[in-house]
């Protein structure tokens, strides 16, 4: 992936990184969560397909946001993680979620006054 954003316009390459659909869903339940499997993250985020939510988590892992890790366990299974400079990403994920409540409140009530 090219990271040089046009005119050294830094929330475009912030984008890369986090952006779309998936991305910023992944980033906060591992926020919130800690610690998750594969199919933990599947279970909380309606509607991803595995495909998907395997693509986005290898562009994490390549990023250096998160980390993947294989417990060799009977069953095997991966586990993910923010990393530290992931998780610098948290005060940046709350603002947007926070700025998303109060903008789906404004259209809300935009909405239902009949504007």
């Amino acid at each position: 992936m090219d990271y040089n954003a046009p005119y050294g316009c830094s929330v475009t390459t912030t984008l890369k990184v986090i952006g779309g659909r998936w991305k910023p869903v992944i980033l906060f339940h591992l926020m919130e969560n800690g610690v998750c499997r594969f199919n933990e993250l599947r279970r909380m985020i309606d509607g991803i397909t595995q495909r998907m939510l395997t693509s986005q988590l290898k562009e994490l892992v390549e990023d250096g946001i998160i980390i993947r890790v294989v417990i060799e366990s009977s069953p095997p299974h991966v586990e993910y993680s923010l990393t530290k400079y992931g998780s610098t990403l948290e005060n940046i994920l709350k603002e947007m979620r926070d700025w998303g409540a109060q903008h789906a409140e404004i259209l809300n009530n935009h909405h239902s006054s009949g504007l």
